[in-house]
């Protein structure tokens, strides 16, 4: 008879474990800050399984920048394990890349990555570039936009890094899981009663 009672409990508790589904665009809310020391580009070893993907990246220059900028730009992003795309260079003063206002988008190739949950840009020159938000689309990723609106400072890499936090909320979400569909099977089998 206790029986009857589990099999609904059991389906209540796995809905409300059931993460409600996402977003298809993820922000990242929180103030950029410079890259710890530890930051390094392409230092990062590649698994030769995950191949080359393609990824589009838009860049907004805040309405607060110069008009125009001579500043070096260059990118940098990744996700929680290890793989990281790195894009030198992405200015060009002749072709009015980086404009106030205005909206850059760039088609960058580098290794297949899980969710990106860092970026970084750096920039090097006198001209005070601000970028409004970097939003980076992949293939096998969500898009996910990093906002600034601040000045960046120069020759630093400067960003965001939400990649502990976000592999540390889906190991709860994973064990919250795992100990509730235990408990389930242990009431099922009967082993939880005289």
């Amino acid at each position: 008879m206790a029986e009857s009672y589990l099999l609904p409990f059991l389906a209540v508790i796995l809905v409300l474990l059931t993460p409600i589904s996402q977003a298809r665009s993820n922000s990242i809310l929180h103030r950029p800050q410079p890259a710890p020391l530890s930051f390094a580009v392409n230092s990062t070893a590649h698994n030769h399984q995950n191949g080359a993907c393609s990824f589009t990246v838009d860049i907004r220059t805040s309405c607060y920048s110069t008009s125009l900028t001579t500043d070096q730009i260059s990118l940098s992003f990744g996700d929680a394990y290890g793989n990281q795309v790195y894009a030198p260079r992405l200015d060009d003063p002749y072709s009015r890349t980086f404009e106030r206002c205005s909206t850059d988008t760039f088609e960058i190739h580098g290794p297949c990555t899980y969710q990106i949950c860092y970026l970084y840009l750096y920039r090097s020159g006198y001209d005070g570039w601000i970028p409004l938000d970097v939003t980076v689309r992949g293939y096998y990723t969500y898009p996910v936009t990093f906002y600034y609106n601040v000045p960046i400072p120069g020759d630093v890499w400067y960003g965001f890094n939400k990649c502990s936090r976000a592999v540390r909320g889906y190991s709860k979400w994973g064990w919250s899981v795992i100990t509730a569909f235990g408990s389930a099977l242990y009431a099922l089998a009967g082993l939880g009663s005289d």
